[in-house]
């Protein structure tokens, strides 16, 4: 299913072009379910190699070789493909790649007890009508989403204002990701 993914050229109209990027394999046992991929990622084919991934590698409180091992975190974007940019950042995902290939792949993913949810349109793909009105309010009641599920924001700089805004994000929810991630990782 990989190979046919990274195969796919559905979006072939993109300006970037098509390049699928995700990583994911057996015995996952946690789900990364970011955006899509930005520029940077797009060209070099490594999800969340970018700023943003930094910031999220330490909210998980992993290191590279951790998070890039597909055996243990899986890294399924809602749109594999660089969407292009807009007025104000990048263009969301595109909806061919939910479409097309989540409802295939994902359960094949059979051992994953954590799906992260990062940003607005994760969350409203896996937490459907249990979403709230407003990504602060999701991330608010992450607790009601547990155990299985988790939502974030994204960790884009885009959201330091966001950050400091929100600072029991720092210091409730990031502790529980950290202590979750460490206890499915052993």
């Amino acid at each position: 299913m990989l190979a046919e993914i990274r195969a796919c050229r559905k979006c072939a109209d993109l300006p970037a072009g098509p390049r699928p990027v995700l990583r994911a394999a057996p015995g996952a046992r946690i789900l990364l379910a970011g955006q899509a991929p930005g520029i940077r990622v797009h060209e070099t084919g490594i999800p969340w190699n970018d700023p943003s991934g930094d910031r999220l590698r330490q909210w998980l409180g992993v290191e590279k070789d951790v998070f890039y091992d597909p055996a243990r975190i899986a890294i399924v974007p809602m749109g594999f493909c660089y969407p292009g940019t807009g007025r104000s950042g990048d263009l969301p995902p595109r909806p061919e790649c939910r479409a097309t290939w989540h409802s295939r792949l994902v359960p094949m993913l059979g051992d994953v007890e954590l799906t992260i949810c990062i940003g607005q349109y994760a969350q409203a793909w896996y937490l459907g009508g249990r979403r709230r009105a407003t990504l602060t309010e999701t991330v608010g009641a992450w607790r009601d989403y547990a155990p299985g599920l988790l939502p974030l924001p994204h960790p884009s700089g885009r959201n330091n204002g966001w950050l400091k805004r929100n600072p029991w994000f720092e210091a409730d929810v990031l502790p529980h990701l950290r202590a979750r991630v460490a206890a499915l990782l052993q």
